[in-house]
């Protein structure tokens, strides 16, 4: 049997009414006669019974479709896996982040994407702050939901998604505590946690600076690893840190007060990807990222 063929008898099967079945198929009611004549001459006895009130199908017609939609199906399913292996659009895509704000984030946008590409599933894996870059390298994720900036030579980041304005974490016991605000001035009467070593430069510089705008030195504090490190650090009176609007939502503790600030620059996420290994499903998140952005 030809597709046509087959596409044909399914249809009808379905519809049991030859004018439904042209119009589904865009074909005229004639043409789909013609053609379940012919597949029945192929079998040797009628598959539909007709008459001018209704179109049923008979025994062997029953038997045809049991035996033949499965297998249809599963060509229609191979050929559209084909195509999407082809643009690169099927299988699992894997994509770091940090804190439980950015994997909600992803989480929807998950979906999101999901829905417009069936055969691609996004799956989430929380980073630390100082070994994102790393597991992007080693393969463990192909994209990284990072904040700006992100000078890595090898890596590329796209446009920026997300922006935060910045809190102060304090203890609840401090004097800031007690304000409406803060603003980047204040840092040099206080201790700041330290972010693990291993995070570039400039971007431990750009969001957590050693000196204030008028050049004022700011103390350094204790250095943590993961952010349940830094609140526990900050909330047992050990310094501050500069963090965002959604950590309150997130990480609220009796011992931590956050404060806005008013001068500093906001927090800014978008993906990021290894330049030589950037993937159509990475490409594809990101369009439909930037999608949801302008929505």
């Amino acid at each position: 049997m030809e597709r046509n063929e087959i596409e044909a008898f399914l249809t009808l099967s379905e519809e049991l009414h030859f004018g439904r079945t042209a119009e589904r198929l865009r074909v005229s009611t004639a043409h789909v006669s013609k053609t379940i004549k012919a597949i029945e001459r192929q079998v040797g006895v009628p598959l539909f019974e007709r008459t001018s009130r209704k179109v049923a199908l008979t025994a062997v017609g029953v038997q045809l479709r049991e035996e033949l939609r499965p297998a249809y199906e599963q060509v229609q399913r191979s050929m559209r896996n084909a195509k999407l292996n082809g643009r690169g659009i099927a299988g699992t895509l894997w994509v770091g982040y940090f804190g439980s704000a950015g994997g909600r984030y992803l989480l929807e946008l998950g979906e999101i994407f999901h829905a417009r590409y069936p055969e691609c599933e996004v799956r989430i894996a929380e980073m630390q702050l100082s070994d994102g870059a790393s597991r992007l390298r080693s393969g463990e994720v192909e994209a990284l939901l990072c904040c700006f900036p992100m000078c890595e030579p090898d890596m590329a980041i796209g446009p920026p998604l997300i922006s935060e304005d910045k809190m102060l974490a304090v203890p609840s016991s401090h004097e800031f505590a007690r304000r409406e605000s803060v603003s980047l001035e204040d840092l040099a009467d206080v201790a700041m946690i330290q972010n693990p070593p291993g995070l570039p430069a400039d971007y431990d510089e750009f969001h957590h600076p050693k000196r204030t705008p008028s050049g004022r030195h700011i103390p350094p504090g204790p250095t943590a690893c993961t952010f349940q490190e830094i609140l526990a650090l900050v909330g047992a009176g050990k310094g501050v840190y500069l963090t965002t609007t959604q950590a309150p939502l997130f990480y609220q503790r009796p011992d931590v007060t956050f404060i806005p600030v008013t001068d500093a620059p906001p927090l800014q996420f978008g993906l990021g990807w290894m330049t030589a290994s950037l993937t159509r499903r990475v490409e594809a998140l990101v369009q439909v990222a930037v999608d949801q952005r302008g929505e």
